[in-house]
């Protein structure tokens, strides 16, 4: 063991003074690049596409349009990746875990540029902006965000002075030049890394790559954007597509999930905010209350998990005591939503399909952990997905078990994938920043803490052109 040890020792010694030693003529190398001519060849583009068969289409018809404008362009073909083709690993998503393949496959490449199935980029301005920055140096790239205060999806990180640490936004893309990817990949093979919670990646990656002041910080480029204009490299559109009619009201059943202790102060903002757009609607409690009214299910309230609750309303669900819908929504009494902004994204999907949607977080991901939809911010399931999971005997190991992630575990035996969507927030729009957050678009919030609940949700979720909508089959109804 102890020659072992010292072999690696060695090893790393070595590693070092190589490092050390190509770091002496970084000018000279930064010198011969902007002296030659970048070309589209040099360039990666992974577009961050999901496995969800309306997001390959999507992801598909972005790489097809870049490849025509490249073929227009006449200066070479970039390589355009579908980030869930790269790899049959579920994890992939969350990045690390692709950088190696990357490198490996893309050696020869000088960038890789990172966007979203609804980026538009502009290829020949892009060249000119990269001719900027020397892949020969590490830089790391993108449209800079920053946290205005202290938000507990970071973990309270840089609480002091939160606006000192940029992350990118990736509608905006972001780039790696491959001088910092192959170090990256270095520390992926070396060192221990967490294996632990995946909540916000954009923010995550910023801190893997700074590595507490070892590593670059994000350099922000202004024109990697979300709104057009005439400087603009990338560009982007929406995260709520429109495809068409949104799913009617009857095909949607909600479940909210609540307890005694709440039902006085909780869910009367459920009452007076987003209910009322909701045509199938049930609270399940631990006790049942005809004031409101509750249904009990014969499962005792647990201070966290509630795993034990989701799946009797799950196995409810597929019996004649819940309406036959084609979705399934489970909320907690915390949870503030948009139903007519959801009902218009749903009509994207095939509920014939097993469809898991929400807000993606994953556990231990860097190995060969999971991706679970996050219960606060509202968890959807096709009827299909459900009858799946039920069927499967899929279980929680205790009552009190994190519901979300228990499904999420069930998901991945099931190879269902869970579909993302950032419009689901699992916290208070104070915990995001303000530049990712639109109060046109945002799907739902979570948590009552320390603000006004109706207010909040009636700055960012209430939308009375949507509301004022009849329903399609209402207006048929009354012809």
């Amino acid at each position: 063991m102890m020659e072992l040890y010292t072999f690696i020792l060695v090893l790393q010694g070595l590693f070092v003074l190589d490092h050390a030693a190509a770091e002496k003529e970084p000018s000279q190398a930064a010198e011969a690049q902007r002296n030659t001519a970048l070309g589209l060849e040099d360039v990666v583009i992974v577009i961050q596409s999901q496995p969800n068969a309306f997001h390959a289409r999507r992801g598909e018809n972005r790489k097809k349009q870049l490849l025509k404008q490249a073929a227009q362009l006449n200066k070479g073909a970039p390589h355009v990746v579908l980030l869930h083709e790269f790899s049959d690993y579920e994890g992939v998503w969350s990045i690390l875990p692709a950088l190696p393949l990357f490198s490996a496959s893309f050696g020869s490449a000088s960038w890789v540029l990172f966007i979203e199935e609804e980026t538009e980029v502009s290829l020949g301005q892009l060249l000119t902006v990269l001719q900027r920055y020397p892949a020969s140096e590490e830089w790391f790239l993108g449209r800079r965000l920053h946290d205005s205060e202290a938000s507990i999806i970071h973990h309270y990180a840089f609480a002091e002075d939160p606006a000192v640490f940029g992350y990118p936004d990736p509608a905006a893309g972001w780039a790696l030049s491959t001088a910092l990817l192959h170090r990256l990949v270095e520390r992926i093979h070396h060192e221990h890394l967490k294996s632990d919670f995946t909540i916000d990646l954009k923010h995550e990656i910023a801190l893997f790559i700074w590595s507490e002041g070892k590593g670059p910080k994000l350099t922000h480029v202004p024109e990697f954007c979300r709104e057009a204009e005439d400087h603009c490299v990338t560009t982007f559109t929406s995260y709520l597509p429109d495809c068409g009619a949104a799913v009617p009201k009857k095909n949607l059943f909600v479940a909210v999930k609540t307890c005694q202790k709440f039902h006085t102060d909780r869910v009367p903002v459920v009452t007076k905010t987003w209910e009322r757009d909701a045509e199938l609607l049930e609270f399940y409690s631990d006790v049942r209350d005809e004031s409101i009214p509750t249904i009990s299910l014969g499962v005792p309230n647990t201070d966290r998990g509630h795993c034990g609750k989701t799946f009797a309303i799950m196995k409810r669900f597929l019996t004649e005591a819940a309406p036959q819908t084609d979705w399934l929504l489970i909320v907690d009494d915390d949870t503030l939503i948009s139903l007519p902004r959801l009902r218009r994204l749903l009509s994207c999907y095939d509920h014939k399909e097993p469809v898991s949607l929400g807000e993606r977080y994953g556990y231990g991901l860097v190995q060969s952990g999971y991706s679970y939809p996050t219960g606060g911010a509202g968890m959807v399931l096709s009827r299909v997905a459900v009858a799946q999971i039920v069927s499967s005997g899929c279980s929680c190991y205790t009552l009190d078990a994190p519901d979300d992630m228990e499904l999420g575990m069930c998901l991945k035996t099931l190879d269902i994938p869970v579909t993302h969507n950032p419009l689901f927030h699992q916290a208070r729009p104070d915990d995001y920043a303000e530049a990712l957050l639109s109060s046109k678009e945002a799907i739902s919030f979570h948590k009552h803490w320390n603000i006004d609940p109706i207010a909040v949700y009636n700055r960012w979720l209430r939308d009375p052109d949507l509301r004022d909508q009849r329903d399609p089959d209402q207006a048929r109804d009354e012809l």
